[in-house]
């Protein structure tokens, strides 16, 4: 089986470049993340009690709690009249964020994938598992969420904290290095595409400095993942017009 698969792997390298309609799923995956994040947005707490504004969103500022003090500052005391508002729109955020994961998973996955049919550089094909991961470690940061929020909310400590940093920063790293992966295939299309492909790599860099100092530098993460996932989503449109309509594929993008 592991023979096939590498014969096969190595049948794909070998091939000449021809349009793929990958590019189809990432773009329809793409487009869904797109209107399903903006809704994402609006579910969420808009602002907290009294969270440090380098957090940006109170969502944000509650992945990185390490304190039940942090999470007075997210939702406010007992006494505050806006608490029970903020608990509920971060318990329902938290719940609709599962199929975001499931929606940026396949579509930075769908787009590794089409990258490597096109370039057929192997480590384009191992980066499709990066978001996958990404997507597990969001899920069982959400489950700490969940029992971490419950505790607070009935006054107690949940020891869930302790262990929430790991996914989280996981989760961001891992996102980061699909990015750079989706940058640095950006740069092997043609010139056209290697300032945007450079662009993707160096906006990965403020995801180590949102981890290390998430007080300071928490809402660079959104830009951050932003700049290789608005990339790839132009990519997934060009490429998908190139291969049903020219029938020609992105590679040669650059010599078109």
């Amino acid at each position: 089986m592991v023979g096939g698969l590498q014969q096969w792997i190595e049948a794909q390298r070998e091939r000449p470049p021809a349009p793929t309609r990958a590019w189809l799923w990432t773009l329809a995956f793409g487009i869904a993340v797109l209107l399903f994040g903006l809704h994402l947005t609006q579910v969420f707490p808009q602002s907290g009690h009294d969270i440090a504004p380098g957090y940006g969103p109170p969502v944000l500022a509650f992945e990185f709690a390490g304190s039940q003090a942090d999470l007075e500052a997210i939702f406010g005391f007992f006494t505050d009249p806006q608490q029970v508002t903020r608990l509920a729109a971060m318990r329902a955020g938290n719940e609709q964020d599962y199929l975001y994961m499931l929606l940026y998973a396949g579509f930075l996955a769908s787009g590794c994938l089409a990258l490597w049919r096109e370039l057929r550089v192997r480590p384009l094909l191992a980066a499709a598992a990066l978001p996958v991961a990404a997507a597990l470690c969001d899920a069982y940061e959400n489950w700490l969420l969940f029992d971490i929020q419950a505790a607070f909310t009935a006054g107690d400590y949940s020891p869930a904290m302790a262990s929430l940093p790991y996914p989280v920063a996981a989760k961001f790293l891992l996102l980061a290095a699909t990015n750079v992966a989706i940058g640095a295939a950006a740069t092997q299309l043609g010139r056209g595409c290697a300032l945007f492909g450079t662009v993707a790599i160096l906006a990965a860099i403020p995801t180590v400095m949102a981890i290390i100092t998430p007080a300071a530098f928490a809402w660079a993460l959104i830009p951050s993942a932003a700049g290789g996932w608005i990339l790839l989503l132009a990519l997934a449109a060009v490429g998908s017009w190139r291969a049903l309509v020219g029938k020609r594929p992105l590679v040669d993008l650059d010599h078109a």
